[in-house]
């Protein structure tokens, strides 16, 4: 690590260390006041000392525990490798960024990523796939088991790959505007003119590639095909749970210490509770407030073709626990009161398979080439149908399937 990364992680562990005490006391008086609140104005004198008391307390508890990590910071220099590059740093950043990746960009922490796309080797190709990688992820996700998709894809049918990392803690819609400007860039300097744009986004990237598709540029006009891996378009349970559990514990004063620390969960997070790509499904609104479903409507990019692979544990699609991040009627953006138009043919249900098994699965390698090398059709957009939403209460579609020993067409699902 360089030297200022050390001291912004020494400061993060002294503030999380010390926060500790703050929590206790903040659960101390919360217990405290019901007495208190009862015995009333009989109460007030040692309720006044009892405050006092405890309040210098732990704030000296507290600086003398924060004191512990800053001070072993200051006096560690560091290899002088940014964290970044190595493995072990960069995963640990990407989770880091996707917890409480918008505080770090707030307070210009070093630990911050900025979004950037590697460096790629080799010649350059008129063809580009870009892959976006998902929530506390960085961009070696995709490569960390061997042969990744890009590689093959370089190598079979010349895709040059681009691989973003990002701060995944932000809003969706940020890192989508960002992406956009950033892909206009690249476009605009690449040594040679590019004629095919293919995203692949696994889990938030997904969302993220739909949200920069959203936001727009020259660049889209070259977009070809969009794929989702894994991709909660329509939300994610287990965000849906942390907002439960967030708005109960704040009920009560002797809770909602622990409501602070639940809450305490990046935007980023926030955005996966229903799948929110554009700004106006979070502006000046509580980010806390009780699962109510602000996304508004963000049309599919017109003249590309969208996909989507979902997982599933069981060999159904009709798993309750999904591919344990993700159901997949949120993968395949078919719910009850919300529909992503993904035309019938485009898409698949992979069974027997977990979330991260998305990122490296020569099935789901094998479906991204068969589509990469179909033909467009007439390609035009006014060409281009898509099918109409369910009605309220069916669910399911004649979406491709795949499991390790069988293949064939999925049965209807339910969420």
């Amino acid at each position: 690590m360089l030297p200022n990364e050390v001291k912004a992680a020494g400061e993060l562990a002294g503030t999380a260390v010390g926060g500790v005490a703050g929590f206790i006391q903040e659960s101390h008086g919360g217990i405290a006041a019901r007495p208190f609140a009862l015995l009333g104005a009989l109460a007030a004198p040692v309720r006044i000392v009892h405050d006092g008391v405890s309040r210098v307390v732990y704030r000296g508890v507290g600086q003398a525990l924060a004191a512990g990590p800053r001070a072993i910071a200051r006096i560690t220099p560091g290899n002088g490798i940014p964290a970044a590059e190595t493995l072990r740093g960069s995963m640990a950043l990407g989770a880091l960024n996707g917890a409480i990746g918008d505080r770090l960009a707030q307070e210009e922490s070093p630990l911050a990523l900025e979004m950037s796309f590697r460096p790629h080797s080799g010649p350059a190709t008129p063809k580009l796939v870009v892959f976006v990688h998902g929530l506390c992820e960085t961009d070696d996700a995709w490569t960390i088991r061997k042969p990744s998709y890009g590689s093959r894809l370089h190598a079979e049918l010349g895709y040059t790959p681009l691989y973003l990392r990002y701060n995944s803690g932000l809003h969706i819609s940020d890192n989508g505007r960002r992406l956009a400007e950033l892909i206009d860039e690249v476009v605009r300097d690449w040594p040679v003119p590019v004629e095919e744009i293919a995203l692949v986004g696994h889990s938030m990237g997904g969302l993220v590639a739909r949200s920069a598709c959203h936001h727009g540029g020259d660049w889209t006009r070259a977009v070809r095909q969009v794929f989702c891996l894994g991709a909660p378009h329509l939300g994610a349970p287990l965000e849906k749970g942390a907002n439960a559990l967030g708005y109960a514990l704040a009920r009560l004063p002797e809770t909602r210490p622990l409501a602070r620390l639940v809450n305490g969960r990046s935007v980023g997070i926030k955005d996966l509770r229903f799948g929110s790509v554009a700004e106006a499904d979070w502006c000046d609104c509580d980010p806390d407030e009780f699962l109510r479903d602000r996304c508004t409507e963000v049309p599919l990019l017109e003249g590309a073709d969208h996909y989507f692979v979902g997982a599933t544990l069981t060999r159904r699609p009709g798993s309750f626990v999904g591919d344990l991040l993700v159901q997949y009627p949120s993968a395949s953006g078919n719910g009850r009161k919300r529909r992503i138009p993904f035309e019938v043919d485009n898409g698949m249900h992979l069974g027997g398979a977990n979330h991260f098994q998305l990122l490296n699965h020569p099935a789901v390698y094998e479906q991204l080439t068969t589509w990469l090398r179909a033909e467009r059709g007439s390609g035009g957009p006014s060409s281009r149908t898509l099918q109409p939403p369910l009605p309220r209460g069916r669910r399911g579609g004649p979406y491709l399937a795949s499991s390790p020993e069988a293949g064939g067409q999925a049965p209807p699902h339910s969420e």
